[in-house]
């Protein structure tokens, strides 16, 4: 992990409401890549200062978003220089996204004669890094650039990000949508969306994908659930912006499974372009022209507004498809990941804790044993009365010798 100077006064705190006029001073001197509207990461993305109340509300009392979004900056010489927003990718918190990342174009660390100068990779590396020792409940962290954005892909690869899919964003024109209209979609089994189908879309979206994405993504059957303060917050978002939201899929009654699905995003007032998210079986790909005729004839009723939706390189059919109706491609960003392990302190067993002392302490001596003197002459065992007797008794080796030479030779009859 890179690490600043030693000498850095950087500090890293979460966001105040006295911060948001330098956060705003400091966007408009560092401009983002501006990604397409059905980015995943522009949908998710809180507008600090009109949510900052709310945000904070939310942060106080116990409930499901209580950590959406997580902003902080980072103060140099008592000025705000950068500023970092993270928020959770799944319901279970493993993973993380980096919603975006703005650092200052100087940083002066003081203003002596010799003012230390850091980096851009420098202040952005501490956000980060700040991040990812502090969120411990984030196993893997994701995040979305635009393939043109060289500072930010430095950046990201200086901290261990690596490539996990490319994105290609379409456009298609009112003109397309109503030529798409016109078909008869031939799906019998189309049915609405609702929270007793999340099993069968979690399938879906298993089915979909890669197995490193999907390890990457580690989305779980509440993935596709909404709960009543997330209802109420999404129809509180559709009356401010003036949008609508419709969702569908698709039921295969042999097998019991979805399928295809899509969810529309539609703008009422045609201030922005509707946006669709779509996701088919990759054995089914023949669904692609039924689900976007059905799209397109909901949308006939609304303003005529382009359609922007995306295709990753995985799914070479969709990119295919959009090819073949003459959309436009209006964006190439890049989905980057890494993974991370916090380091757990290891803590003892109970039986490793206790001492031989403790769990013998009826068997100790009542004093401490001193050490007295070796005496050689106990040491040495004398023999007894009766063992000498024994010894003078025994013959000698001469004796036993001189006995052997005296004995005549033994006569051998057959001689």
């Amino acid at each position: 992990m890179p690490r600043l100077p030693q000498t850095s006064s950087a500090l890293v705190r979460p966001v105040q409401y006295r911060d948001l006029d330098a956060i705003d001073q400091l966007t408009q001197q560092t401009p983002e890549h501006e990604l397409p509207h059905c980015s995943a990461v522009r949908e998710k993305s809180v507008s600090i200062r009109h949510w900052f109340g709310v945000m904070k509300l939310l942060s106080l009392l116990p409930n499901p978003v209580q950590n959406l979004p997580c902003v902080h900056v980072a103060e140099v010489n008592q000025r705000i220089q950068g500023m970092i927003q993270v928020s959770p990718f799944n319901r279970t918190r493993s993973t993380w996204r980096v919603d975006r990342v703005v650092v200052a174009p100087t940083i002066v660390e003081s203003e002596d004669a010799e003012a230390q100068v850091l980096t851009k990779i420098d202040l952005g590396s501490l956000l980060i890094r700040f991040c990812l020792e502090r969120i411990w409940q984030a196993r893997t962290w994701v995040l979305e650039i635009d393939v043109n954005d060289k500072a930010a892909l430095d950046l990201y690869r200086h901290n261990g990000f690596q490539p996990l899919a490319n994105m290609t964003y379409w456009s298609i024109s009112p003109e397309q949508i109503q030529e798409l209209a016109e078909r008869e979609p031939d799906l019998p089994n189309l049915l609405p969306v609702s929270n007793a189908d999340a099993q069968l879309l979690y399938q879906l979206d298993t089915m979909a994908m890669p197995p490193l994405v999907r390890q990457v993504f580690d989305r779980h059957v509440q993935d596709f659930k909404t709960s009543v303060f997330g209802s109420l917050m999404e129809w509180a978002k559709q009356v401010l912006t003036r949008s609508e939201v419709v969702s569908g899929y698709v039921f295969e009654p042999q097998r019991k499974a979805a399928i295809g699905y899509f969810q529309l995003h539609l703008c009422r007032d045609g201030s922005q372009p509707h946006t669709a998210h779509l996701t088919v079986n990759p054995a089914y790909t023949w669904l692609y022209p039924e689900l976007m005729s059905q799209m397109a004839r909901i949308m006939q009723d609304l303003p005529a507004q382009s359609l922007q939706m995306a295709s990753p390189d995985y799914q070479p059919e969709r990119e295919a498809y959009l090819d073949s109706i003459g959309a436009d491609r209006i964006g190439h960003t890049l989905l980057m990941s890494r993974s991370v392990w916090h380091k757990v302190r290891e803590t003892k067993s109970i039986a490793e804790g206790l001492q031989l002392a403790e769990m013998l302490q009826n068997l100790q001596p009542a004093r401490k044993p001193v050490p007295g003197r070796i005496s050689m002459l106990k040491s040495v065992k004398l023999p007894t009365p009766e063992q000498k007797a024994q010894e003078t008794d025994k013959p000698t080796v001469q004796e036993l010798m001189q006995a052997a030479s005296q004995e005549p030779p033994s006569e051998d009859p057959c001689c």
